[in-house]
C-alpha cells in the first residue's frame, strides 16, 4: 500500500530522507506515478516520465554517496490542488569534506492518495549572490 502524505510538507521531508537514504524505494514514493512528472538535476538534461525518473534516481543511489541535506530560505505557496516550493539546498557529502549549494523547485499535486511530486528542478546556485536594487526594473526571464 502507498503511503499517504497529508501535505506538501510531508511529501518533501519524506523527498529529502528517501535522499539522504539512498532509498530508491522511498524516494519514488514520493513522486507521482504519472508520465508527466519532471526532474532536473544540477547541471543535467530534463528528465520526462516515472522511468527515466527512477532510472536516474537509480543511477545516482547505485553511486553509493551519502549526502547530508539542510534546507533553507523556502518559499511556499499554495492553490487547492498545487503547492510550489522553492528553497535553497545545503548539501555537503561528510564522507568527502565537498559541500555545494543548489536552487531548487518542488512542485507538488494533491491527489486520492495524498500529496505526490511532479517537478524537482535543482540548479547549482551561483557562488557570488548579487543585490538587484529596488529602484531597478523588473525582469521576469
Amino acid at each position: 500500500m502507498k503511503r499517504v502524505f497529508a501535505t506538501p510538507q510531508d511529501a518533501e521531508a519524506a523527498f529529502y530522507d528517501a535522499l539522504e537514504r539512498l532509498d530508491l524505494d522511498a524516494m519514488m514514493e514520493v513522486w507521482s506515478e504519472d508520465d508527466e512528472i519532471v526532474c532536473i538535476h544540477p547541471g543535467q538534461p530534463r528528465l520526462s516520465g516515472y522511468d527515466a525518473v527512477r532510472a536516474a534516481w537509480q543511477r545516482i543511489f547505485q553511486g553509493g554517496q551519502r549526502l547530508k541535506v539542510r534546507l533553507t530560505n523556502a518559499v511556499q505557496m499554495q492553490s487547492g490542488m498545487v503547492a510550489i516550493h522553492s528553497l535553497h539546498e545545503h548539501l555537503s557529502a561528510p564522507s568527502e569534506r565537498t559541500a555545494g549549494m543548489a536552487v531548487t523547485t518542488n512542485v507538488f499535486v494533491r491527489a486520492a492518495h495524498g500529496w505526490r511530486m511532479i517537478v524537482h528542478h535543482a540548479s547549482p546556485a551561483p557562488t557570488v549572490t548579487q543585490e538587484v536594487p529596488s529602484d531597478s526594473p523588473k525582469v521576469l526571464h
